[in-house]
C-alpha cells in the first residue's frame, strides 16, 4: 500500500499566512543561521553543549527548563573537551554542577552523556567531519536525511527528534526537523490529515512519512522547514520572542 501526500490551495493559503502573521527574533535568527549559513560554529566544545542540551530537552518541567536555559546560556560552556579530559569521575563532576544550578537529570541522561563523549573521543570525533561537509555544502533533503539517520544512530539517548534538533541548534539543517508535541499539536489543528501521538514518531519510517508530508507542504508553500518550525514555537508567546535575548531550545 503506498499513500501519496497531496497539497491544496488552501493548505498552502493557510500556512503562508501563518508564517507571515507570526515573524518573530526567533524566526529571524533560523533564517540567518540555517537559511544564509551566517555565524556557523562548528567545535567539539559546541557539539558536547549541543548534545547535551538535547538530551536534557523534555525531561525539566516549566521552572526547572529556566534553570536548563539559564545554565546553556552561560559562556564559556562549562563541559567542554578540556574540562572533561581532566575529570577522573566525570559523571559525579557532570551531577554536581548541574545541581549547583539546579539542574536534576536522571542517573541515565548524565550516563548517555558520559557514553556520548567516550564515543567522540574513541572515534577522533569523526563526527566533525560530517558536520563540517554539511555547513560547507548546500544539502539537499536526502542528504540531511542521512545525517539525521546518522547522528541518530552514534549517540546514545537520542532519537529522531533528538537528531534533529541537534542539527538544527547548531544551524545545518533546512528540511529535517524536530517533529515535537507542540509542532504535532500544530498539525492537528492546521488539519494535518494523519493523527499521531509523539510515540509512533519512534518509529524511524513513520518518522520519514511524516516528514515527508511536512516537506512536502513546505515546498508547496514556498517556505523552509525550519522556518515553519521556528514559527510554530514561538507562535505561542510572540511576545516574549520579539524580546532582544533568545532563551530557549539551545538555540
Amino acid at each position: 500500500m503506498k499513500i501519496i501526500w497531496d497539497v491544496n490551495d488552501s493548505d498552502i493559503k493557510k500556512v503562508v499566512d501563518f508564517v507571515n502573521n507570526n515573524k518573530t527574533l526567533l524566526v529571524e535568527k533560523r533564517m540567518l543561521k540555517n537559511i544564509r549559513r551566517k555565524e556557523l560554529v562548528i567545535s567539539k566544545d559546541i557539539i558536547l553543549k549541543k548534545m547535551l542540551r538535547c538530551l536534557l530537552t523534555g525531561q525539566q518541567d516549566i521552572n526547572q527548563d529556566k534553570k536548563l536555559n539559564a545554565f546553556f546560556n552561560k559562556t564559556p560552556f562549562l563541559f567542554t573537551d578540556e574540562f572533561l579530559s581532566k575529570e577522573y569521575d566525570i559523571e559525579s563532576a557532570v551531577q554536581e554542577a548541574l545541581a549547583s544550578n539546579g539542574i536534576i537529570p536522571s542517573g541515565k541522561t548524565i550516563n548517555f552523556f558520559i557514553l556520548n563523549y567516550f564515543y567522540l573521543l574513541q572515534s577522533n570525533w569523526e563526527i566533525m567531519v560530517e558536520l563540517e561537509k554539511c555547513s560547507a555544502e548546500d544539502y539537499t533533503v536526502a542528504q540531511e536525511r542521512e545525517l539525521a539517520d546518522y547522528i541518530d544512530k552514534v549517540f546514545k539517548g537520542f532519537g529522531s527528534i533528538q537528531a534533529r534538533s541537534f542539527l538544527q541548534t547548531l544551524g545545518l539543517t533546512k528540511y529535517e526537523i524536530p517533529i515535537t508535541p507542540q509542532f504535532i499539536g500544530w498539525l492537528k489543528n492546521f488539519g494535518f490529515p494523519i493523527l499521531f501521538s509523539p510515540i509512533a514518531l519512534q518509529d524511524k519510517s513513520f518518522y520519514h512519512f511524516i516528514s515527508n508530508g511536512i516537506q512536502l507542504l513546505c515546498e508547496k508553500a514556498n517556505i523552509y522547514p525550519c522556518l515553519l518550525d521556528a514559527t510554530v514555537f514561538s507562535s505561542k508567546d510572540t511576545k516574549a520572542w520579539k524580546s532582544s535575548i533568545i532563551k530557549g531550545r539551545g538555540e
